[in-house]
């Protein structure tokens, strides 16, 4: 009995072709690119909701005195200053005294107070991030002189306990602002895409 091959067709075991596992190989690395930016986007975003959150609860407790920061019934809307505290206890730096004189006047208390909200509101939605970061940079610059981390020792001699003398929150908070917006951050969980979108905006990059 002679067994006869058919023309055409191959039997055995072949080796894939290189043309074939390359293709497949990119395949691979495409989706695991394409994985890993979703990723970084998903993360930059939940930083960037959550580092709102820091500014509009700072604006809310003074504004309403909810207990933490601020104490029941010396909200900015019972009448409280939300800067007089502060400033008035600056005891190091070289603007210990304009702090003071600063302390408690109403336009340092509207700008202090729009300055968190205005950056809370822009982190938590994803709109106007680099103008956000340009706003709470200067915010955290200021409170960083006002803390002034480089003295050891306060004005009246006692120590300043301060723990780093040029890297503190302020510094980090800034640098966070910062980031967020140079990655347009605001794109995923946010409104970015669509205030991008927007004709003054699209006009103006340093809306955005």
């Amino acid at each position: 009995m002679a067994v006869h091959e058919t023309p055409g067709r191959h039997t055995g075991f072949h080796l894939p072709s290189r043309h074939r596992a390359g293709t497949a190989r990119r395949a691979d690395e495409t989706t695991t690119d394409s994985t890993a930016t979703a990723t970084r986007a998903r993360v930059l975003a939940g930083l960037r909701i959550v580092t709102g959150f820091v500014f509009l609860w700072a604006f809310l407790d003074k504004t309403f005195g909810w207990g933490y920061a601020t104490a029941s019934g010396k909200g900015w809307a019972d009448g409280g200053s939300p800067t007089k505290g502060f400033l008035s206890g600056v005891a190091a730096g070289p603007m210990e005294s304009t702090f003071h004189s600063w302390a408690g006047a109403g336009w340092a208390n509207w700008l202090f107070m729009l300055g968190l909200l205005g950056v809370g509101l822009a982190l938590v939605s994803g709109i106007a991030l680099r103008l956000a970061a340009v706003a709470g940079t200067a915010l955290m610059a200021f409170m960083w002189i006002a803390e002034w981390p480089p003295a050891k020792a306060l004005s009246d001699g006692t120590p300043s306990m301060s723990s780093n003398p040029v890297v503190d929150y302020h510094v980090l908070y800034a640098a966070v602002l910062i980031a967020l917006a140079v990655t347009s951050a605001g794109t995923t969980w946010g409104l970015g895409r669509a205030w991008a979108r927007l004709p003054v905006v699209s006009d103006h990059a340093w809306l955005r």
